[in-house]
């Protein structure tokens, strides 16, 4: 599929290649996507959607009023870190062109270009906070919207593969205060002991990985942050370490085993410590998901397939080893739902973030059939 302009570029494909330019091009860090919203709220008018900004912020539009409904959830917060915004041939660079503006784009010009049956409805969501541990427009959808027929998560996979699961996660924030030792003395220094918790964490993931190969099945610690700061005879250590959480482990039982490490590296005593002994150590969890797998044996899934196949694909099944909404989504509306969208999720979160336009196309066409085999019953 050819992406420049001058080579005969059809309309409908100028049209969706500048609607992904023009919102890449607004910057909207989480907690700052006003601006993406309520410009793609406007495009969306301008597209025969009823579109608004709700009451967190998510870009809502909807086609159709039919009582079969589904819902395509994207997000339109990006990771931080401005990007320049440029066009280089097929691909274009910019922050949130693969995560996950590509994909909220596709949505977008595949639902505007649908043919609609008088008894569908498709909402399309670009929602607020994803790339935060609050997920906070997909957790507004939970208390104001009934859970729909099916839904389809906008992350990047790739134009031909469709996303069947994510793993959970859990970070862990310690902060402890503690006296120096001197460097020739028997006892550890505060940085030390940061260190030996680290490995003894590490240790535990292995002995918890040790019968287990596939990524998906696997406990992934990461040391997202470590500081230490001298205050005369004291130090002050700072950690976080995030988790990838496997389906058999719950994130609180996981909690459980890191407050025992953390004890047994002597630095959550069995009591509470007070202000006045001088050293305090205070452990927070947060952004606990659980792990959640779709199933694969239903009409949503089977149109996808059906419309790759057709696009001239050969369709993948994927599990993730991150996280999405749809693990906030998936558990509470327990409907059929896949994660889809174009671009390299390896270039998430980079320096090097880009997506192929050609790519970008494809997969518009392949949401496109894939919503008229499902409101045509024919997967």
């Amino acid at each position: 599929m050819n992406c420049d302009q001058g080579l005969g570029m059809s309309m409908r494909e100028a049209e969706a290649i500048d609607l992904l330019e023009n919102l890449v091009s607004i910057p909207s860090p989480s907690g700052a996507e006003s601006a993406a919203a309520h410009w793609l709220v406007s495009w969306m008018q301008a597209h025969s959607f009823e579109a608004h900004v709700d009451a967190v912020g998510n870009a809502v539009g909807v086609r159709g009023h039919g009582p079969n409904r589904i819902v395509l959830l994207g997000h339109i917060d990006t990771f931080p870190g401005a990007l320049p915004v440029q066009r280089e041939g097929e691909w274009l660079t910019g922050r949130g062109s693969v995560d996950a503006k590509g994909p909220l784009c596709a949505f977008v010009m595949a639902a505007a270009t649908l043919q609609l049956a008088p008894d569908w409805q498709v909402v399309i969501v670009g929602a607020v906070e994803e790339e935060t541990a609050s997920s906070r427009g997909a957790r507004h959808l939970l208390s104001t919207m009934a859970a729909p027929h099916y839904c389809v998560i906008g992350e990047p996979g790739g134009w031909d593969r469709i996303t069947l699961g994510y793993k959970g996660r859990l970070v862990v924030d310690l902060h402890w205060r503690a006296p120096f030792a001197h460097s020739a003395g028997p006892h550890p220094l505060p940085a030390e002991g940061a260190v030996a918790l680290w490995n003894a964490i590490v240790a535990y993931c292995q002995r918890f990985n040790a019968e287990r190969t596939g990524a998906f099945e696997r406990l992934e610690p990461a040391l997202r942050h470590i500081a230490t700061r001298d205050e005369g005879a004291y130090c002050s250590v700072e950690m976080t370490i995030s988790f990838r959480v496997p389906a058999e482990l719950n994130p609180s039982d996981l909690a459980a085993e890191v407050q025992q490490l953390v004890m047994a590296n002597g630095l959550l005593p069995d009591e509470p410590i007070s202000a006045g002994d001088g050293e305090q150590v205070r452990v927070t969890f947060s952004g606990a998901e659980v792990a959640f797998r779709a199933s694969k044996n239903n009409p949503l899934v089977a149109s996808f397939l059906r419309a790759i196949r057709r696009a001239g694909g050969n369709p993948r099944f994927v599990w993730k080893t991150g996280t999405s909404d749809m693990n906030v989504v998936g558990p509470v509306w327990g409907v059929p739902i896949v994660a889809y969208g174009p671009g390299d999720s390896a270039l998430d979160h980079t320096p090097a973030e880009r997506i192929h336009l050609g790519e970008y196309l494809r997969a518009i066409e392949v949401l496109r059939e894939a919503l008229e085999f499902l409101q045509r019953g024919v997967a």
